[in-house]
């Protein structure tokens, strides 16, 4: 027996099968298209790009391993979060989805909020652009024609998954980043569907993670030469498919992604919301678990901003920066470029520079950029600490953890220890594969979601304890000053 998991993100899908026991079987992708911007802040895709390219990669998976793929008897998927794909009553795309990273919606939030004053409450989230249920506000407001076609309005991989399976299903950890979910009860909100002028009759129906959410149709299982019936799990959003792929679902358990954006996941026991400082409070992907995001909007992407303007490879400032390391430098910067989430919840944020010489380089401000992100991160877990919940275990996950330097600086300002795991993928696809194994099988996920071998532990650096506590409180400063400077 093998399991497929399917993991859709904004610049491509990749596949990835393992056996009975988790041992990886082959892997395989496929590019999409890249989003367009139509307008500053805006960010949308075609939602057939995700399709063609889910075909391609489990094209090429089948012709690579084709007795593997034979055996597939589950699939699980996880994907980008929060995108609104709109369909008609035949299930016609009705305008291109809306993306996570879009912030066109900043004022229908508040106009949502003030409509409905115990949303917060209801939701355990702030109303934030990057949710589902604002886009659809301003849908409302500006596309009234769209809008009053809307049937129904799936999440990307809920898309995706209706092309597998013809059925409209969503899991819990996608659906809590909709502002639709009370995320206490896992189930949908009327009050907070009414604020948006829609009903349930338009959402997709719920399952957990690990249940089952349709079966494969019989001719993709043709197309791909699958022997047996196959079921498709309910699978997960991106960032909680990444806990179950790194084993991150016991209270406490957590992992730091140094990716595009970043995010400082901890699994929780019950529902722990902290709306004041901007906490994502979620659903996981298994049933009777929480977990809670800090998310910051520009992680790695803010190095590669800087590498891009400086005519320099990513790579190789990062480098430059671990061979001169010897603790903060006198530059500070904001890593506001996209806006931010936690725990400022403004999408108009901008990043800035501070404490510029005429010694400052390239070097010099790739260093500023990682400590930027570096305490952004920290942010975060200072108001995951304001919602009580204590962090264990962390591991690394994401392009930017190849920096160890950059690791050292994270374990230090989080005094916390940083694991690398052993070589592998332990990201959505994987996690999503486990899900769909759970669904097929009716595993228990405990069994199935373990934590990988870890081949290194990254410590804090107590020499430079201190001298980081400084330089955090200047960055600390320098947010309110430079908003209040911008206005």
């Amino acid at each position: 027996m093998s399991y497929l998991g399917i993991d859709i993100g904004t610049s491509g899908v990749k596949a990835f099968l393992i056996d009975r026991v988790g041992k990886p079987l082959g892997e395989a992708s496929a590019k999409s298209v890249e989003p367009v911007r139509p307008h500053p802040g805006w960010s949308e895709q075609q939602p057939s790009d995700w399709w063609s390219a889910t075909l391609e990669a489990v094209d090429k998976l089948s012709k690579a391993h084709p007795e593997a793929v034979a055996a597939v008897r589950g699939i699980g998927l996880s994907g980008h979060m929060h995108g609104a794909t709109l369909l008609g009553a035949s299930d016609e795309v009705l305008r291109p989805c809306i993306l996570w990273n879009d912030g066109r919606s900043a004022a229908e939030c508040r106009e949502m909020e003030a409509a409905l004053p115990s949303l917060r409450q209801l939701a355990g989230n702030i109303a934030m652009p990057g949710f589902t249920a604002p886009k659809i506000a301003w849908v409302r407001k500006h596309e009234p024609e769209i809008f009053a076609k809307i049937a129904k309005v799936l999440l990307p991989k809920a898309y995706v998954r209706l092309l597998l399976t013809g059925e409209h299903v969503e899991d819990m950890s996608d659906a809590a980043g909709t502002l639709w979910l009370d995320v206490g009860k896992r189930d949908w909100s009327d009050e907070l569907l009414a604020v948006t002028g829609l009903t349930r009759a338009q959402m997709p129906r719920l399952v957990e993670g690990s249940a089952v959410s349709g079966n494969l149709k019989s001719e993709l299982a043709a197309r791909w030469g699958m022997r047996g019936p196959v079921v498709v799990a309910g699978g997960a959003g991106d960032n909680a498919a990444s806990g179950c792929g790194i084993g991150a679902i016991r209270p406490g358990e957590g992992f730091v992604s140094l990716g595009t954006s970043g995010v400082l996941f901890v699994s929780n026991e019950r529902f722990r919301p902290n709306t004041e400082g901007a906490v994502h409070a979620f659903c996981h992907a298994i049933p009777n678990t929480w977990h809670q995001m800090g998310v910051i909007l520009s992680a790695t992407d803010s190095l590669n901003w800087l590498a891009k303007i400086t005519g320099q490879d990513a790579a190789k400032l990062s480098g430059q920066v671990e061979a001169g390391f010897a603790g903060p430098g006198e530059e500070i910067f904001l890593p506001y470029l996209s806006g931010e989430r936690t725990p400022h919840n403004n999408a108009g944020a901008r990043g800035s520079f501070v404490g510029l010489s005429h010694s400052t380089d390239p070097t010099k401000l790739a260093q500023a950029v990682m400590e930027g992100v570096t305490f952004a991160f920290r942010d975060c877990q200072r108001v995951l600490n304001d919602a009580g919940t204590t962090m264990g275990r962390l591991l690394a996950v994401g392009g930017g953890s190849r920096s160890e330097t950059w690791l050292k600086m994270i374990a230090t300002n989080l005094d916390a220890e940083i694991s690398l795991p052993e070589d592998g993928d332990f990201g959505g696809a994987l996690g999503a594969a486990r899900l769909g194994l759970c669904a097929a099988e009716g595993a228990d996920p405990a069994t199935v979601m373990t934590m990988p071998g870890i081949r290194k532990v990254i410590g804090p650096d107590a020499s430079l304890r201190s001298a980081y506590n400084d330089q955090y409180a200047r960055y600390r400063a320098l947010y309110p000053a430079i908003e209040e400077a911008r206005k």
